[in-house]
């Protein structure tokens, strides 16, 4: 029998601990520690028994600084487990890349050649298809090279789902009727249209990211944190406080 379905004004998260759902990052460093710095502030003006900080995956491509992300996100992790992170299908196209490049995979295509340069590595090609497969095997195997271990660790460590209270969190989001415990890692971080056109209740609230918005997205049976960081100079998280709700935006002017 199915679980009966829950309606965000009604979610709740566990008593006494306040959650942080951060959304995509894509390689922005400095949205991503002006978020912490906020957080942490907040933290100390309002203290509570416990607290998460949830990160949504997608951390790599696109943006400037995949490498300095990733550096930031361990020593959190390192200094206070409390730090969680999620699996994106970016970050697992990292990994893809560094284990078999494609010159037409994910990695290649949407903002791995951002991601190497973070590493110091020039992934441009020229046009014609041996000169492409050249250099990207020149490339793949200086990024291989630059790449700490620790890196590739951390990325291989993430989950692709956590739960809190009323609240499930994912990078992309749940395919509808299947239970969450079943659901599939790769619908957790590729799944859309299926998922975003779903109108009925689930299980939990579902906190994602994967598919930019303007602005936070906030529905009866799910919640969107992207907003498109790497572009629009505006990072943005879910905050959970037991029955409260809100949302908190990082942005940075001229980004």
């Amino acid at each position: 029998m199915a679980e009966p379905g829950i309606h965000f004004l009604d979610a709740h998260g566990p008593e006494g601990v306040r959650l942080y759902a951060i959304g995509d990052v894509h390689g922005r460093l400095d949205l991503l520690a002006a978020m912490h710095q906020r957080i942490e502030s907040e933290l100390e003006r309002q203290p509570v028994r416990d607290w998460r900080v949830i990160h949504l995956g997608d951390y790599v491509d696109r943006g400037p600084d995949s490498k300095g992300v990733i550096d930031f996100l361990i020593a959190a992790r390192e200094r206070d487990p409390r730090h969680l992170m999620l699996a994106g299908n970016h970050d697992i196209g990292f990994l893809d890349f560094l284990r078999t490049p494609d010159p037409e995979g994910l990695f290649m295509r949407y903002g791995g050649v951002q991601t190497a340069l973070s590493y110091g590595v020039s992934l441009t090609t020229d046009a014609s298809w041996f000169g492409k497969m050249e250099t990207m095997k020149r490339g793949h195997q200086a990024l291989l090279e630059a790449t700490p271990p620790g890196h590739v660790d951390f990325l291989r460590s993430l989950p692709f789902s956590l739960t809190f209270g009323d609240f499930f969190f994912c990078h992309a989001g749940i395919r509808p009727g299947i239970p969450l415990d079943k659901q599939n890692p790769q619908d957790l971080i590729w799944i859309r249209d299926v998922f975003h056109d779903h109108t009925g209740l689930f299980s939990k609230i579902v906190v994602h990211g994967h598919t930019p918005v303007p602005e936070a997205e906030v529905m009866a049976n799910r919640v969107n944190v992207d907003t498109l960081a790497w572009q629009s100079g505006m990072l943005t998280a879910l905050v959970v406080d037991e029955a409260d709700k809100r949302i908190l935006e990082m942005a940075i002017k001229g980004a």
